[in-house]
């Protein structure tokens, strides 16, 4: 059994009396009334990272992970509470200076404030990070609209490279590892794009299963399609670099996941003022693909062939 459907079949009925927890079909609560959105991620070694040699860049790697999840919503994150399981090995007196170094470091990045959290004994590290924004309103999931453009921030994939340079399975120049390593760890969250969502953003959700996972979770409850085209999807120049020199095809490395960059809908009227606002914030913006009717089939292309979209679903925590 998946996540999504422990959720449904277990959790969702508990919240027929409120309306804050969206049906636990959205990335946040959020209390209209008293304009509180509130996020809850969890992050395991041997799940979420791999080990605890890197402290300092773990904690970065949560914290921008668990913010993307009110900036998506067009929401600004205020406070944040962190918890965090270990044991000798992780709570050394050297590895908790480079956590609170890291911490420091992000709080005054993204203008965050620490409000508290808990320490425990764990036989692995392991995080909890509660993320709190303040807003009248939201963007949510399942409100994209026909003949919406489809649009995602950033690049996609370089997180995905910076995986399995780790794990050992992709071999590149050091200068290359150590790029793509570094989008493993410090992902370039489109912070400042955030405000301008609710002018411009139907439906929003940000990319951390994969993004053809996401957009399944985008609009799953919608009578409604997508098309996507692999190749609109954006990537970086050492990306493509890399595709080219090894020969890789691209349709294998944007689909993992771990790449924290908005996915939306909008409006084809919008485009211009996307283009605008992008240009004046340096923030790559692409439209990758559209919203179709219900009765067509979802689809996934790359030049002129169709692909099969069950083969590039992601990521999904199985029990």
């Amino acid at each position: 059994m998946n996540e999504f459907k422990i959720i449904n079949n277990y959790f969702k009925s508990l919240t027929k009396k409120n309306p804050s927890a969206k049906k636990l079909n959205d990335d946040v609560f959020f209390d209209k009334k008293k304009g509180v959105v509130i996020s809850l991620d969890t992050y395991n070694s041997g799940t979420h990272f791999l080990g605890f040699k890197y402290p300092y860049y773990i904690i970065k790697k949560i914290i921008r992970s668990s913010l993307s999840d009110l900036i998506c919503k067009g929401v600004k994150p205020k406070y944040y509470f962190l918890s965090g399981g270990g044991n000798k090995q992780t709570f050394t007196k050297k590895n908790l200076s480079l956590i609170s170094k890291s911490l420091k470091e992000e709080q005054k990045k993204y203008s965050i404030i620490i409000g508290g959290g808990d320490t425990v004994y764990s036989k692995i590290p392991s995080f909890s990070v509660a993320t709190i924004g303040f807003a009248k309103k939201i963007i949510e999931r399942n409100k994209a609209k026909k003949d919406d453009d489809i649009y995602v921030t950033g690049n996609i994939g370089d997180s995905f490279i910076g995986l399995k340079i780790m794990q050992n399975k992709y071999f590149m120049e050091n200068k290359l590892k150590k790029y793509f390593i570094n989008k493993y760890y410090c992902p370039d969250i489109p912070y400042n794009f955030s405000k301008y969502l609710f002018s411009l953003a139907n439906t929003s959700i940000d990319i951390s299963d994969g993004l053809i996972s996401d957009m399944l979770r985008l609009i799953n409850s919608q009578k409604i399609t997508f098309s996507i085209d692999v190749d609109k999807i954006p990537i970086s120049k050492k990306l493509n670099d890399y595709l080219k020199k090894y020969n890789k095809p691209k349709n294998k490395l944007v689909f993992n996941g771990d790449d924290y960059q908005i996915l939306f809908t909008s409006s084809k009227r919008n485009r211009l003022r996307i283009r605008t606002i992008a240009n004046k914030l340096n923030q790559k913006v692409t439209i990758i693909g559209k919203i179709n009717d219900g009765y067509k089939k979802n689809l996934l292309k790359e030049g002129n062939k169709s692909l099969k979209l069950s083969n590039f679903k992601g990521y999904s925590h199985k029990f």
